[in-house]
């Protein structure tokens, strides 16, 4: 069964860039009405004119995810404009990768965590009422593949996605008997503002990815359109990190051994 995405209204956090800004595009394209949500209200607002002028139905709406009153205010709007939310797409996030000393605690840690965790939950909790009333609607998280494997300098980033994924599947089982979908995307590498942003650890300045591997944004942002349009409980990108991810889980050991030895070389 194909869910047709005309007249649906879709709300994009952190829809500035990246994922949430290609999606908004595509999601337009296939004939929803769109909102997009962010901190750059400047940025959002370029790319819902660009949405207008071929033919797009798309607002923009500023919102600070760590803000309680922000995340209100932003639900608030979109029921004053469209009067439903039927699909929800917590994108918003962000990484700072590096060896734990060396995190600040305030900006690398407890920002990390309200960005990546308790905003998408606090998010998704304002929001959700509204679908229960109507008994429909699906709600799409945004993790990582570091949501399954955490990796040396990803510590509070791991935690994080680990714990979207925890509270994907645990809303899911929550809520699916009220007509509600919900699913995980969860990525490895890909072309975005992300890696400008993670830090300038060691380990980053000499561990470089074999080219072919990180994907496009746009793709990222298809299989997020695919996954409204066929509702599946996680979406693993690319196909072989499925594979990877159950290597870790199988033998432990080996990945641990893997891992150590690339701290043990970049980690003085």
């Amino acid at each position: 069964m194909t869910i047709d995405l005309k007249g649906k209204v879709v709300l994009i956090t952190g829809a500035s860039s990246g994922f949430g800004e290609d999606a908004a595009r595509l999601f337009a394209a296939h004939g929803a009405s769109v909102v997009l949500a962010a901190r750059r209200i400047e940025r959002m607002q370029a790319e819902v004119e660009r949405i207008q002028a071929s033919g797009g139905e798309a607002m923009a709406t500023p919102v600070d995810v760590t803000n309680r009153a922000d995340i209100e205010n932003m639900v608030k709007s979109v029921l004053e404009n469209y009067g439903q939310i039927d699909i929800l797409f917590n994108n918003a996030g962000f990484g700072r990768m590096d060896w734990l000393e060396a995190l600040d605690p305030a900006r690398d840690i407890h920002t990390q965590i309200a960005v990546n965790l308790t905003g998408l939950i606090e998010v998704t909790h304002a929001v959700l009422p509204y679908m229960l009333q109507r008994n429909n609607g699906h709600i799409i998280n945004m993790s990582s593949v570091a949501g399954w494997l955490a990796a040396p300098t990803f510590s509070i980033y791991a935690a994080t996605k680990f714990g979207v994924r925890g509270f994907t599947d645990a809303l899911r089982r929550e809520v699916a008997h009220r007509g509600i979908q919900v699913s995980g995307i969860y990525p490895g590498p890909a072309a975005t503002e992300f890696s400008e942003h993670t830090g300038k650890s060691n380990i980053k300045k000499g561990f470089k990815l074999p080219g072919g591997i990180t994907m496009t944004s746009e793709y990222v942002a298809r299989q997020v359109l695919k996954t409204a349009k066929h509702p599946r409980r996680a979406v693993i990108l690319p196909w072989w990190f499925a594979p990877i991810i159950w290597f870790d889980g199988a033998f432990p050991t080996i990945t641990d051994w893997i891992q150590t030895s690339v701290s043990k070389k970049y980690h003085n």
